[in-house]
């Protein structure tokens, strides 16, 4: 007996995975050669699995409803010949090409070209974004020298050519998120001649303009160069970056009567600044030397575009899923933290080197734990696909930390099961891991509810987005020292506000409240957090 896998095809152009919506098959069946064993979704049309071979299903990969990444094995065969076929490649009728690592090249060769294809990049993964090309049309690359990169939510990974040659095309933008198995890089080898056609691109540096009205200054060089070049020819193509051309719109100058001294013959604000010199030699008025009027524009014009890449779309991602998915109700709170903060100070003055200073974030992730215990409603994701709560019994606490890559939310795991000491240290880890780039992908996700903190730059009151799917999230504010009347006097109290949003859609305001308000009990109490 032999083993045949069915893998999903290629369901259509740019699509990378689809959901299982049929089997007409269990395991035990025996199934004739292109009888239909199943069928697909995507958002363009419903597709039937045929199977390429007769046999008896041994195994199903998926069940109805589950999203499948296309390559993805989802059915074994036993089939009645004795190879064992474990290589098999999708079904017909539509055809679907297994992709190899990078380091195995995938790539198929064509007069003397090499197309290379995006990886398999991680388990589950059938997309990732480009994050950057190291290379352009017309570089020559040597063989194992690194293309570019990509980026999923696990890591980024780098993509090496398998080959010498002279890159012909580039098939995806910085910012594109391109599907497993893509093309993205053609070479020419040095074997034979490349069939592919390189592009004509003109590259323009798109510079920061001076003020659009600004007239050069005179002087005794400047004058010398300050000669219009020839004009170019008729039909010629103007090559000008947008700021230079708001410039000389300002300045009513006609770009078509300038020949520019840029790379391709492009038109610099240099050219521009040349030719303002030239009238003012010509006139030799003191007028024309006068700096002209303020610009008259709209005060609108970007002087940089940034794309959205990278870590900073996903973030961009999440935070509108969840504004658009969830309504938040924001509850703030005042504490009193007093007592807090010279219970904290105390103990950080007796710790030994072993470990880690304590800041608030202990004594909070404390205080939640058993307010949680009470409300587990709260520590909880809401499916609002299927319309389900999932509790947990263990707390995730999720801390946002900002790093120079962009907010990051490392995970400490079961809260529960830790004290203040080792509290502080596993923050302290695992913000240190989220800034280093070190952070293992399970340490980044799985977290139950979020805390969120910008420390002195708290201001007193934010409103911060839940980290879906989550259902709450606590907000620090920063501590200030406030009087406080005692009932026969002012006296100074060190005051910190809590803001905490939850998801109204399952949470109601009463138990907002009454959470936030055992929060404050026991940081205002702190030793109540040990009983």
């Amino acid at each position: 007996m032999g083993t045949h896998i069915i893998k999903l095809p290629d369901v259509g152009e740019g699509v990378a995975e689809a959901e299982l919506v049929e089997w007409n098959v269990k395991v035990g069946d025996v199934v004739a050669e292109d009888e239909v064993i199943g069928a697909v979704m995507t958002d363009k049309a419903t597709v039937e699995i045929p199977s390429p071979v007769q046999g008896e299903i041994t195994w199903l990969g998926a069940e109805v409803g589950d999203i499948v990444s296309v390559g993805s094995e989802i059915v074994k065969l036993a089939t009645v010949g004795d190879e064992d076929e474990a290589e098999e490649t999708a079904p017909a009728p539509v055809a679907q090409q297994e992709e190899a690592p990078a380091d195995d090249a995938p790539k198929s060769a064509a007069k003397g070209g090499y197309v290379i294809k995006l990886p398999d990049v991680g388990e589950g993964v059938a997309e990732a974004e480009l994050v950057e090309w190291n290379v352009k049309v017309g570089d020559m690359v040597a063989e194992d020298e690194v293309l570019g990169a990509v980026m999923t939510d696990k890591a980024t990974v780098e993509i090496p050519s398998p080959v010498q040659g002279e890159i012909t095309w580039l098939g995806a933008e910085v910012g594109d998120v391109v599907s497993v198995g893509s093309e993205i890089v053609k070479l020419a080898t040095l074997e034979g001649e490349s069939g592919s056609h390189e592009a004509d691109i003109h590259v323009i540096e798109n510079d920061i303009a001076p003020e659009p009205g600004a007239v050069p200054a005179a002087t005794p060089e400047a004058d010398s160069k300050a000669e219009m070049l020839p004009p170019r020819a008729s039909g010629e193509k103007v090559l000008a970056a947008p700021a230079v051309r708001n410039r000389a719109k300002f300045l009513n100058l006609d770009l078509s009567q300038f020949s520019g001294t840029g790379p391709e013959g492009s038109i610099s604000h240099e050219d521009l600044d040349r030719y303002l010199l030239s009238q003012q030699a010509k006139s030799g008025s003191a007028a024309a030397s006068k700096p002209a009027a303020p610009y008259a524009g709209t005060g609108n014009e970007p002087t940089k575009d940034v794309k959205v890449v990278g870590l900073r779309r996903m973030i961009a991602e999440k935070m509108s899923v969840a504004n658009a998915r969830i309504p938040h109700i924001t509850y703030v709170e005042e504490i009193d933290v007093t007592e807090l903060e010279g219970l904290r100070q105390s103990l950080n003055a007796q710790k030994d080197e072993t470990q880690t200073k304590l800041s608030l974030l202990p004594f909070l992730m404390k205080s939640m734990v058993t307010a949680l215990s009470e409300q587990p409603g709260i520590n909880a994701h809401f499916d609002d696909d299927n319309g389900i709560v999932h509790q947990f019994e263990h707390v995730h606490v999720g801390i946002a930390a900002q790093t120079n890559n962009g907010l990051m939310v490392p995970v400490v795991k079961n809260a529960q099961n830790h004290g203040l000491w080792s509290s502080a240290k596993e923050i302290a880890r695992l913000a240190q891991a989220a800034k280093d780039g070190s952070a293992k992908r399970e340490e980044l996700t799985g977290s139950t509810i979020t805390i969120t903190s910008l420390g002195a730059l708290g201001g007193v009151v934010n409103t911060p987005v839940i980290n879906h799917p989550e259902v709450a999230i606590v907000g620090v504010n920063k501590m200030m020292t406030m009087p406080k009347w005692d009932g026969e006097k002012f006296v100074p109290r060190k005051i910190m506000n809590l803001s905490s949003s939850f998801d109204h859609r399952v949470v109601d305001g009463y138990d907002a409240a009454v959470f936030i308000q055992r929060v404050k009990s026991l940081l205002e109490k702190p030793l109540m957090i040990f009983s």
